[in-house]
């Protein structure tokens, strides 16, 4: 894992898993590495009702890309077998395939949010935003770890 000098009290998260090039970053480093994208919402929580809120940030699927998938990139069947992992700062963690943000399957424009409501995530950590999600439940805050890796279910047992 690429090892950076990450000055004390700033929120970073773990890129890792099955990656040539896994790293450790920052709201900071998505903002300024990755093409910006905003995306406004509206999901149901579970405890607090609707929320609507305006994100921006990068595309999850472009800062995976960037650290070099294992996975061979023209081949779509062995991309569909990977799956990512979030985890947020508060324990909450989600899990979504690579095939739900890849161009060729889902496209969902999943994004590790740098600014909420205008309001840059510097000192709260990236958000992970699954727009196309009705409920917010797959939303996580303060990200402290993305993991790429492949999926591999048990067979059936012979009859």
């Amino acid at each position: 894992m690429t090892r950076v000098k990450v000055p004390t009290g700033t929120k970073c998260f773990h890129l890792h898993g099955n990656l040539s090039r896994p790293a450790v970053l920052t709201v900071v480093d998505l903002a300024a590495n990755w093409e910006q994208h905003r995306a406004e919402v509206t999901f149901d929580c579970a405890t607090n009702g609707p929320q609507r809120h305006v994100f921006e940030g990068p595309l999850l699927r472009d800062v995976v890309t960037s650290a070099g998938p294992a996975f061979e990139s023209r081949q779509r069947k062995e991309r569909s077998r990977y799956v990512l992992a979030v985890h947020g700062g508060d324990g909450h963690g989600t899990m979504l395939s690579w095939a739900e943000i890849d161009p060729d399957f889902g496209n969902a424009p999943v994004l590790l949010a740098t600014a909420l409501d205008g309001r840059p995530l510097d000192d709260h950590g990236t958000q992970l935003v699954v727009p196309t999600d009705r409920c917010g439940a797959r939303y996580v805050s303060a990200v402290t770890g993305v993991w790429l890796g492949r999926c591999e279910p048990p067979l059936p047992s012979a009859f």
